[in-house]
């Protein structure tokens, strides 16, 4: 044995110290070196105000006027929650797993440090990773491993990982001195990935059980916090093998920990996964139309704003809370009701057009090469040509293989080729339908389309389509407006003809849809009732189309209308946005009020950045407006009107209703227009081209292949009791309401008596 002399064992106790105390030093430079990035050999750190106001990122969210989550815009699904809301069997299951000291330590758990440390000595892949939760909110929250905070020695491999390790340490002590350990609990929950593009507790509870975090059990606690070592090795969807051992894990190591009881360990261990599985996608939940179309408003709108406030506000990460004027309720009940008829509607048109291909000509001849120029004219084809040259591009879209199509009985795999596959979906019926409250503007339901997966195309404010007889109101209310007549009067029913004074040098005569002339005496109340197109053509050769394309445009039609005396059976395409907010004018009081989508914008913080108000106007009295209400009534209370069918639907007893059907002359395009005190709803219904329709007005009529799906929707509004404001209600009388017939004053039930009047102002005979 060799013993040391007392000054070998002094100057060898100096040299251990020396040797300590440089590799401290160094170690102290060293973390202060990569602090503040010595010659920028380490990359750069959060600056103090990042640091005090960690953001991530974070979806922005449509919210309904009711309060329900409409859907979200994002990059990363994610939308936090406050701890308080987390439930204590995910806390549990998070520290048990992950950092079961959490509460003790400052950031940096040195006994984690020393198990890693001997773990790779030993060459054992079983001692579990070094990292706290505070560490992993400092690399989930800063993004330390990005090219952002890469120095020069950050392209170095192992280097550029241990810099990493180094800045994450020191940011988990800033973070423990500057929140307390249930504010980094919940940042930490906040930020984690799940999978499945799914980011955040809230969101993953939702996406994997269809719960709210307070609501997971013990079980479902312990599958998301198992994920969170490896999401996709512990996906249950793709590998749920593996999902269930590594929940077993969990629950082994909570009750290791002693927050469940061994019972309930064996117990819990033998369940199923339980999954509920309810992805969240830009073409899942209420309202895809609505939401797509607000895209493009609410990006140009944060432009606007980043401009005018010097702000950097983004739609997709941001957080932003959207306050919609949509009602979940009344959108949902809209979405079922025209569910249900359009699958009603394609079902006659296959049987319509069975053994036959539906896109003809006037003469009912099929089009040749309808498919192929179609195809010649979708994206894909465009891209394989541009890509590969003509040939190439026939060849693959010739060419079948595997593909899932809608169907009305859900998605189905079919072997097809693309040239197939458009002409597959050119046999489908489109619809677009929306309601609006009147009083408001508040657009309380929008439904575009009949699958937004498979049918992008939004048939409410994107699309325009001929109106045909929903359009006569405004012709009707030009004349009334104009005193050329009054509700009181009667026009014959009898051939019109416009010539080469009326800008017509070949000269027309409309024809009714039964191509026959009554040559009655009819109220302008039946007349509109029973959509009488000679009667809206006298009333057009009163007026002059001028006229009628002025009212319609400060009524709220905004499109480019055709000044031709046409036009009084609505030839000029416009949309089911359009036709809805002109309506409400008449159900307003004579006030045009512009639709309204969005009530107020707030940020993250709940900060509300801009409010939206009402925008109104008087346009037409509040006593002509409650006229024209009563002349389309006709349409549902008298005989012979075109939408007393409603009564079938049991939404008329004890109800006033304004109605309006529409149809184009081939049967292209089928419309209804729905009034009630409150609720002013609008439906088109038709192909995607306008050379696919049925072959008969038994069939293509408005009133059958529009109307319908008004009153399924108005059966569901009304059979909700939550939704007492549309309740069935009479109109609102305007006080004072009079109308002079024959100089007596009347309501609404007194016999027609058509004043004298003076006619030289435009009418003609």
């Amino acid at each position: 044995m060799i013993e040391l002399q007392p000054g070998k064992y002094r100057r060898t106790i100096i040299r251990l110290w020396r040797f300590v105390g440089l590799g401290l030093g160094l170690i102290i430079f060293y973390i202060v070196a990569v602090s503040f990035n010595f010659l920028w050999l380490f990359g750069g750190m959060p600056d103090l105000k990042t640091l005090e106001n960690p953001k991530s990122e974070l979806s922005s969210e449509l919210i309904s006027e009711d309060g329900k989550s409409l859907g979200k815009y994002f990059f990363e699904n994610r939308t936090p929650i406050d701890i308080a809301q987390i439930s204590p069997n995910l806390i549990d299951a998070l520290v048990a797993t992950e950092d079961a000291r959490f509460v003790n330590h400052s950031g940096i758990d040195p006994r984690s440090l020393l198990r890693v440390f001997k773990g790779v000595v030993s060459g054992s892949s079983s001692s579990g990773g070094g990292s706290t939760l505070t560490q992993q909110v400092a690399k989930n929250l800063f993004n330390t491993r990005s090219e952002e905070y890469e120095g020069l020695l950050g392209k170095i491999p192992v280097v550029r990982i241990v810099i990493a390790k180094t800045k994450e340490w020191v940011l988990a002590v800033i973070l423990e001195r500057k929140y307390t350990k249930q504010e980094i609990m919940q940042m930490y929950l906040n930020t984690v990935s799940f999978g499945n593009n799914t980011y955040g507790i809230k969101v993953a509870s939702k996406t994997y059980f269809d719960k709210e975090p307070w609501d997971l059990n013990v079980t479902e606690a312990a599958l998301l916090v198992g994920m969170l070592q490896n999401p996709t090795l512990f996906n249950p969807l793709r590998f749920p093998t593996n999902a269930l051992n590594r929940r077993n894990t969990v629950l082994a190591q909570m009750y290791k920990y002693e927050y469940i009881r061994e019972e309930d360990f064996n117990k819990f261990k033998d369940k199923s996964l339980g999954l509920n599985f309810t992805v969240d996608s830009h073409n899942t939940g209420l309202a895809p139309y609505f939401r797509e179309s607000m895209r493009g408003y609410l990006k140009s709108w944060v432009k606007l704003y980043n401009e005018e406030h010097d702000t950097d506000l983004d739609l997709y990460t941001s957080g932003l809370r959207i306050y919609t004027t949509i009602d979940s309720r009344i959108q949902r009940y809209q979405e079922q009701a025209l569910t249900e008829h359009m699958k009603t509607q394609q079902k006659l048109f296959d049987e319509h057009w069975k053994g036959r291909n539906p896109w003809t000509f006037d003469n009912g001849k099929e089009i040749p090469g309808f498919i192929n120029t179609a195809a010649r004219r979708s994206p894909h084809f465009i891209s394989l040509k541009r890509d590969l040259g003509e040939e190439e591009a026939w060849k693959i879209m010739r060419k079948p293989y595997k593909m899932k199509v809608f169907t009305w009985n859900g998605e189905k795999e079919v072997v097809m080729s693309p040239l197939d596959s458009i002409a597959y979906y050119k046999r489908f019926l489109r619809a677009g339908m929306m309601s609006m409250d009147p009083r408001n503007g508040h657009v309380k339901a929008w439904v575009g389309g009949i699958n937004f997966k498979y049918f992008k195309y939004d048939h409410v404010k994107q699309g325009s389509r001929q109106p045909g007889s929903t359009f006569k109101p405004f012709v009707y209310v030009s004349a009334l407006d104009k005193n050329f007549l009054t509700p009181c009067d009667h026009v014959t029913d009898q051939p019109i003809f416009f010539g080469l004074s009326d800008g017509v040098p070949g000269g027309w005569s409309p024809k009714n849809s039964n191509n026959k002339y009554s040559y009655q005496s009819l109220s302008l109340r039946q007349a509109l009732g029973k959509s009488v197109n000679t009667v809206s053509a006298y009333l057009m050769k009163m007026v002059r189309p001028k006229a009628v394309v002025e009212y319609a445009h400060k009524l709220g039609i905004t499109s480019k209308l055709q000044e031709v005396p046409s036009l009084c059976l609505g030839i000029s395409d416009v949309s089911v946005y359009e036709m809805v907010g002109a309506y409400c004018a008449f159900a307003n009081g004579g006030h045009r009020t512009e639709p309204m989508t969005i009530l107020r914008i707030e940020d993250r913080y709940g900060n509300v950045l801009q409010e939206f108000f009402q925008k109104q106007n008087q346009e037409i009295s509040e006593n002509m407006a409650y006229n024209m209400l009563y002349l389309m009534r006709g349409a549902v209370e008298d005989p012979g009107g075109t939408a007393g069918r409603l009564r079938q639907y049991g939404v008329t007893e004890g109800n006033e209703i304004a109605a309006k059907t529409g149809t184009t002359s081939n049967y292209s395009d089928g419309w209804f227009m729905g009034m009630t005190q409150n609720l002013v709803s609008g439906i088109w219904v038709g192909g995607e081209d306008r050379s696919i329709h049925f072959r008969t007005i038994a069939y293509g009529q408005g009133g059958r292949i529009a109307m319908p799906a008004w009153g399924l929707f108005m059966q569901k509004v009304y059979a909700d009791p939550t939704l007492v404001q549309y309740r069935k209600m009479p109109f609102n009388k305007p006080e004072n309401y009079v109308r002079e017939c024959g100089g007596v004053t009347t309501d609404s039930t007194d016999t027609y008596i058509p004043p004298s009047r003076n006619d030289d102002e435009g009418v003609l005979f």
